[in-house]
């Protein structure tokens, strides 16, 4: 997903910050380009080179000239441009070369000299997808039998213009065979070659591309057209099980339910089915470009794994697309966006996931409970909470997408997402009991994300238009509230939402069902609860938490257990040796190796298995089961 909520994802994504103390002249001019400019994309050498060819007719004057590439990715949060890949770069006027240099300090920009008599600009650029196989849109995107092009991989735009204002005419040229989906509106396809309706910059950035040799289509609802387009590797993965079909169709009625009405012509799920590309979910107004497992569709462990995915992205259709908070509104993508608010865009969007999720039918009762408390607990015991508080995981978050899952809990994640999710959930069961359970934070999301609907639109906010219009729905200190949760250092994890809705947080020796799908897909061993480290299936230790038996023993991030109480490393002798902990009052004895050492580490450790779930708390109503149970009718 963008589950960008599970830092493992982004366990490869190379650092991109450099560019963030890069501050670009605004330079916008209030008339837009005299004509568009031209964007012929050639994507046939993607299955066997991975690379788009681009080619571009600027329309120009004679004097000085810049040229951005886009820096500052919308739903990304990050510099996160891939200029890196950008290569082959060559401009020229009436046929004859001109000189360009890159600006030393916005190295994003280009400045070229246009020579008298020369009105179009002819760039050329190659676009190689030569990133690690994890990361937002500028990882893996391409195998030999499909591709995802974001458009701001393969494109330059002039400064001094609003970038609504840019007017870009598109032509695509695919492999042989391929078929392709996107939200972008098209004006006709011939043979291999889709030629699309002129749009502003902001709209085509916001249109990615999904190519492939085997492709479906799943239709959802016909008013407006909502519909799931898949590609894959392989024909046979392309499978979708009626059932999964109908729990879709039950999310798009379920949010018809939430927020009363739709910001988007049309709707494009983009599901790219594959191992070999980047696993993600990226948010756009009229799509959203979901990555995830070759065998999701076929294979249950995987659709559970990847059962938030499209719930999320699709949220923020309204949550972050239709309503944006304003550090997030810009007029070109080389100003930096600020992230404050992503405990909002980010937060609410899980919690709303993690809802829709029931409410539709993808995720059982029970599942998404063992959901609940497997988030609550894996923050709960986040050793980082003592010295960072939430909000600046949000402030932070260029940061955080981009570092290592390695001391990911000292040091704290992109927790603005999963405790972001705990804390609207206290402020829904709050809105209840303020209520008399006459109101809920859905009154919240039809009054703050509704509005008219239709066409793709743009309403930023700030932190007190959230406090307001949580007034609106039922008066209370919101602000003091938010505050308290976001500004806290140290403590437990904000629990009183579920403790609001009836539930409490418990550990036991039954595994949790959730933690099992996740250990199972991305293969690895999660002991958070235990001894507190998560191991890679081949005796990795990703992390460790800082004051945990393990820590204390000496175990750190980085180090390969070898062996574990004289048996050779697997996951089961680690949890084998976990339960007997709990038996025979002996502690855990493991052989590790930090690069070329080789040492005993003893870890104090007597607890057993542990495994969090909720219980109910007595004489309390059960406000969870409430908001999770369907809203919508059965869709048809």
């Amino acid at each position: 997903m963008k589950r960008k909520s599970h830092p493992r994802a982004w366990r490869l994504l190379l650092p991109l910050l450099a560019a963030i103390a890069m501050l670009p002249a605004l330079r916008l001019a209030a008339q837009a380009p005299p004509s568009p400019i031209k964007l012929f994309v050639d994507a046939t050498q993607a299955p066997d080179r991975k690379l788009f060819r681009a080619r571009l007719e600027i329309p120009v004057t004679p004097g000085p000239m810049e040229l951005y590439y886009p820096e500052w990715i919308p739903g990304e949060h990050m510099p996160s441009g891939p200029i890196a890949d950008l290569v082959g770069l060559r401009f020229t006027g009436n046929g004859k070369p001109i000189a360009w240099r890159r600006d030393l300090v916005e190295m994003y920009t280009f400045h070229l000299t246009i020579p008298t008599g020369v009105h179009t600009l002819v760039a050329e650029l190659d676009y190689v997808n030569s990133e690690p196989p994890n990361g937002f849109s500028s990882g893996a995107s391409v195998t030999p039998h499909l591709a995802v092009m974001n458009w701001n991989q393969v494109l330059l735009y002039p400064a001094g213009y609003d970038f609504r204002k840019i007017v870009y005419d598109a032509t695509l040229r695919m492999p042989l065979g391929w078929q392709f989906h996107s939200a972008l509106p098209v004006k006709q396809v011939t043979g291999n070659f889709a030629v699309f309706q002129p749009v502003p910059l902001n709209t085509l950035v916001d249109s990615p591309v999904q190519m492939g040799e085997y492709s479906r289509v799943v239709p959802l609802a016909s008013d407006p057209p909502q519909e799931i387009d898949i590609v894959s590797d392989e024909p046979d993965e392309l499978e979708m099980s009626p059932a999964l079909v109908e729990h879709y169709k039950q999310l798009v009625a379920e949010t018809g339910a939430i927020f009363g009405s739709r910001h988007y012509r049309d709707y494009h799920f983009l599901l790219t089915l594959s191992d070999y590309v980047a696993h993600f979910g990226l948010e756009h107004h009229e799509s959203s470009d979901d990555r995830t497992f070759g065998h999701m569709l076929t294979d249950p462990t995987l659709t559970a794994a990847s059962e938030t995915l499209l719930p999320h992205e699709f949220t923020h259709s309204w949550n972050g697309k239709y309503r944006r908070p304003e550090g997030l509104v810009d007029k070109n993508y080389q100003q930096p966006m600020k992230d404050n608010l992503l405990w909002v865009y980010e937060g609410l969007t899980q919690y709303l996931s993690f809802v829709l999720t029931a409410r539709s039918g993808l995720c059982r009762p029970h599942d998404c409970r063992e959901l609940w408390a497997y988030v609550a607990a894996s923050l709960d015991h986040r050793s980082g909470r003592a010295w960072r508080p939430l909000q600046d995981t949000a402030d932070a978050a260029p940061f955080l997408y981009a570092a290592s899952p390695e001391w990911a809990n000292w040091r704290r994640s992109t927790d603005f997402y999963d405790e972001g999710a705990l804390v609207w959930l206290e402020v829904d069961t709050k809105i209840r009991q303020l209520t008399d359970d006459k109101k809920s934070l859905d009154d919240f999301l039809r009054l703050f994300e509704g509005g008219p609907g239709g066409a793709p639109a743009l309403k930023p906010y700030d932190f007190q238009d959230v406090v307001n219009a949580l007034n609106q729905v039922a008066p209370y200190d919101w602000a003091k509230l938010l505050r308290e949760r976001l500004d806290a250092v140290g403590g437990h994890a904000p629990l009183e939402g579920l403790l609001h809705s009836g539930w409490m947080l418990v550990y036991d020796t039954t595994p949790n069902s959730r933690q099992d799908v996740m250990e199972t897909a991305d293969h690895f061993l999660d002991c958070t609860f235990t001894i507190g480290i998560t191991v890679e299936d081949d005796g990795q230790i990703e992390d460790a938490d800082v004051g945990s038996p393990a820590y204390d023993a000496g175990l750190a991030p980085g180090m390969r257990i070898l062996a574990v109480n004289g048996r050779p490393w697997s996951t089961a002798a680690l949890r084998d040796a976990i339960r007997a902990s709990g038996k025979a009052n002996l502690p855990i004895r493991v052989v590790a190796q930090n690069d070329d050492q080789v040492r005993s580490y003893t870890i104090q450790y007597e607890g057993g298995l542990r495994y969090p779930h909720l219980r109910r708390i007595p004489g309390r109503p059960n406000l969870l089961g409430q908001i999770l149970k369907q809203h919508a009718p059965t869709a048809q």
